[in-house]
């Protein structure tokens, strides 16, 4: 089940909440921001939001690195967001070497070693797009047997209803969650605000949800959204990570050795 914490604005106590220090009957909120590594409008105000985020990097960028190394200074969780063939929209909405459901195996290997590699700090991976390369067992196989070897969680953003990565995964041994809730999927601070309610809805009947927001576009949007959000959560929710969302180690390591 994916999990979502949320963390308190300022203050002592909102700062014990954001760590899951007030009880075990609080829920968690883990938000994922998408799309950095390209000096996409938001990323500072998205860095400087008081509460523990994952920070999905695209590869091969002006400002991979940099945002990598900055989102790991700040103690956030950073994965690669891979760019994945979509079923529709234009090949430049992916960047360089995305994963096209047309390349060999090989090919998608190897593109894959090499955006893990060009993420400094990443601990887990999550899709770029990919609507159609998600629905794809070949495709997804290569994909989450390279995050095994590698040591990688996966996160399914859900761009597609017929995503095979929950199957794949569970055959491959990939510890996975999933997404629950879009944040801006509309560019307008009256659509991000109804998402944060979709979000306590979730919560009324889930331990934990995960929402997806984006620099960008909509970054000064989700970012002051967000911030405006933090406070109203802090008595009943928590932020955290999405490390702090996974399943406990099962005596297997990601690579399938037993741990020591």
């Amino acid at each position: 089940m994916a999990l979502i914490v949320i963390v308190a604005a300022a203050g002592a106590a909102h700062a014990s909440a954001a760590q899951g220090d007030s009880g075990a009957q609080q829920r968690r909120i883990a938000v994922v921001i998408d799309d950095f590594g390209n000096n996409m409008k938001g990323t500072a105000q998205m860095l400087d939001l008081p509460i523990k985020l994952t920070v999905a990097v695209m590869p091969f960028l002006p400002s991979t690195r940099k945002d990598a190394e900055a989102a790991y200074r700040k103690g956030h969780d950073v994965i690669v967001h891979l760019p994945m063939e979509p079923v529709r929209g234009k090949a430049s909405w992916l960047g360089p070497n995305a994963i096209l459901t047309s390349l060999t195996d090989e090919e998608i290997r190897k593109r894959v070693e090499m955006a893990i590699a060009d993420v400094p700090h990443a601990v887990g991976m999550n899709n770029h797009m990919g609507s159609k390369a998600t629905a794809d067992e070949r495709i997804m196989r290569i994909v989450l047997q390279v995050c095994k070897e590698k040591g990688l969680f996966f996160l399914d953003s859900r761009t597609s209803y017929k995503s095979v990565i929950p199957k794949v995964a569970a055959e491959v041994g990939v510890p996975l969650l999933r997404n629950d809730v879009f944040l801006d999927d509309v560019y307008t601070t009256r659509h991000v605000s109804k998402q944060i309610e979709v979000i306590r809805q979730h919560l009324g009947k889930h331990d934990s949800c995960v929402t997806i927001g984006h620099v960008g576009p909509s970054g000064l949007i989700t970012s002051g959204a967000l911030r405006g959000a933090i406070p109203g959560f802090a008595r009943s929710a928590s932020f955290v990570k999405l490390t702090q969302l996974l399943p406990p180690p099962t005596g297997l390591d990601y690579a399938g050795e037993t741990q020591k």
